[in-house]
């Protein structure tokens, strides 16, 4: 069954076995965004089928924002901004202007794709021995809650370059929704009001700095609760600062002060903690637009964010390696869930971490072997490791830059892999198709749950600890014996690595569907999860986004996985000697799909999070003059 039959089914297939339900919001409940109504009542089905355009999201009320930018004749770049800002008010735990992230779109009319890379960067006070304070004495907890961890933020000048080259409203107008919740308010819903139990807005004695965040979300010291209606005035001011004034009042204004003064707080009075952005490192911030990495697998491609995130090199890379394999083919042990196909999977994804470990970091510092690392040759030798029956005792990275033309290096003596410190898993991802055809694909973050859990006094958003993604002991090692190009280690202005992958999927030239997810280094396997859902398992979109999913983020770590696969299939990968840790959720996949011939639109939203998709007629869509 070609996957241009089944990538455009209607929405069918939800599994039973999460306990969250998924809410689904019809265009019915749209509503004008000079007067909206941000109720959070649930609605049938989304219209399975459309071609005025959808959006999907982890929270309704930015899908429905999304969906009147739509109605109003903006185009899928329009829309992505009005629900980034929209996400800053109603998830601001995981996305914000305070934060990055990575822009996937596709241009329908010059069926063009590209990325916009609006990852934070470090500032340039930066050292490669920053973090190291931190290994032996609070680790990842007090580093990533303290100033140091505040990277220069770029989702604003990400969304103002989005705009500009391709949108066809101001910054000024999909600002408004935005602007609109945050003054009037909104109903709380069930994973705000659970994120606000975070220690991150527990206070810090005698350190002030931690307690705006804690004053709104936390007031009177208790978490919100679902249903409750949550006014932000501060961001409100913020949003409309940005509007009246542009994103100069935010990287070289009042509001670069006040975020300047903010990531001095440092927790437990540590100096070390001290952050070092400056009002230059902010000035001097730019979003920039890049190629995306592209790869083919079983007929498709693939393309998705390339460096500074590892996101495409590794789920292209997990990809190949699979891919000798009969992945699909009950008959032969390979069908969904079964012991041989989840083996092949965790020892793929063991493979491509411990070369992602090594290899990959931004490409404006250090030369990644983006060839190599996809070379048919090269993938071929590492895949030959893979036995469907068997676990390999410790795997290592490999030296991709023989089979990469751009690079001359010989191949070397690697280092052992350093152990990686937990990070967090909190980000979001949501997908948009306009009624032209046109994409987007946008993960973005401030990193772990609240980010630093510094809100910028009198603004009212929240700092990201984006800093955290880099290596925290410097791994730059030029010894012949024991190579290690240090590709993650920190720099002055450099961005650290990302897990985030927005992707999209190609039959030649034609765009069938966009995807992402949040989930820290889980994003890679959610992505490779839901891709393999679609090619190789034929599930129709919802039913590859519900399936339950299996994660490996390391070379020689743990499993992870979740509810839904047989009791029996887990046994037996711990008898091949895998060890799987208690299920628990894996990312929140958002996608958008379009049939074969390029018309038709439809949405899948994740359950794991609440998940919102609105889906728009044709004839709901104004023409804009």
């Amino acid at each position: 069954m070609d996957i241009n039959n089944y990538l455009h089914k209607p929405i069918t297939g939800i599994l039973t076995n999460y306990k969250k339900p998924l809410l689904f919001i019809v265009s019915l409940l749209l509503v004008s965004v000079s007067a909206p109504s941000w109720s959070d009542d649930d609605a049938s089905l989304g219209v399975p089928g459309v071609r005025g355009g959808v959006v999907t999201t982890s929270e309704p009320n930015a899908a429905r924002v999304g969906a009147e930018i739509l109605r109003q004749g903006g185009n899928a770049i329009d829309a992505a901004a009005a629900v980034q800002f929209a996400l800053n008010v109603v998830e601001p735990q995981s996305s914000g202007i305070g934060g990055g992230g990575f822009m996937l779109i596709y241009l329908a009319k010059e069926k063009k794709t590209l990325t916009i890379d609006s990852r934070e960067k470090a500032p340039a006070a930066a050292t490669a021995d920053m973090f190291v304070p931190f290994v032996s004495s609070g680790g990842f907890g007090v580093a990533s809650t303290s100033g140091i961890a505040v990277g220069v933020p770029g989702t604003l000048k990400g969304v103002e370059l989005a705009l500009k080259k391709w949108g066809t409203m101001t910054l000024a107008e999909t600002l408004e929704p935005a602007i609109a919740m945050a003054e009037e308010g909104f109903r709380v819903g069930p994973r705000l009001a659970e994120s606000t139990e975070s220690s991150r807005l527990q206070n810090e004695p005698g350190n002030p700095a931690y307690d705006e965040a804690r004053h709104i979300f936390r007031p009177g010291d208790a978490p919100l609760v679902e249903g409750q209606l949550l006014v932000q005035p501060d961001l409100a001011h913020t949003l409309r600062l940005i509007a009246d004034q542009g994103t100069d009042v935010f990287y070289s204004g009042e509001i670069a002060s006040a975020m300047v003064a903010a990531q001095q707080a440092t927790r437990d009075s540590r100096p070390e903690g001290e952050g070092r952005m400056t009002l230059d490192d902010l000035a001097n911030y730019q979003a920039v637009i890049r190629e995306p990495v592209s790869g083919e697998y079983r007929g498709y491609t693939i393309k998705s964010m390339g460096p500074p995130s590892s996101g495409a090199l590794t789920v292209l890379q997990i990809l190949k390696l699979v891919e000798r394999f009969p992945i699909g083919d009950e008959a032969e042990g390979f069908g969904f869930g079964a012991t041989r196909t989840l083996n092949v999977m965790i020892e793929a994804m063991r493979l491509a971490f411990a070369d992602r470990a090594v290899w990959m970091g931004d490409e404006d510092f250090v030369d990644v072997p983006k060839t190599g690392l996809l070379d048919d040759d090269y993938t071929a030798l590492r895949s030959a490791l893979i036995s469907p029956d068997a676990r390999q005792a410790n795997v290592l990275p490999d030296d991709p830059r023989p089979f990469d033309v751009a690079m001359t290096a010989g191949k070397q003596k690697l280092a052992a892999l350093t152990p990686a410190l937990d990070k967090g898993v909190n980000t979001t991802h949501f997908s948009i198709v306009d009624r032209y055809g046109n994409m987007v694909s946008y993960t973005t973050t401030v990193e772990s749950a609240w980010g630093t859990g510094l809100m910028v006094p009198g603004y009212g958003f929240l700092l990201n600890n984006e800093l955290t993604d880099f290596n925290f002991i410097p791994a730059f090692n030029p010894d012949p014996g024991s190579f290690n190009p240090g590709a993650n280690d920190v720099a002055p202005n450099k961005r650290p690595r990302s897990s985030m992958s927005p992707s999209m999927v190609f039959k030649g030239k034609k765009p069938l569907a966009a995807y992402g997810s949040p989930g820290g280094s889980t994003i890679i396997d959610s992505v490779v999860n839901v891709s393999m859902n679609l090619i190789d398992h034929r599930m129709d979109i919802q039913e590859a986004v519900d399936a339950p999913r299996i994660a490996q983020t390391s070379a020689n770590g743990t499993v992870g996985r979740e509810i839904g696969f047989s009791e029996q299939v887990m046994e037996e990968l711990g008898t091949l000697g895998h060890s799987v840790r208690d299920p628990s959720e894996i990312g929140s996949v958002q996608a958008v799909i379009i049939d074969r011939e390029g018309k038709t639109q439809y949405g899948a939203a994740d359950r794991r999070r609440v998940g919102g998709i609105v889906s728009l007629k044709r004839d709901e869509v104004e023409r804009r003059k």
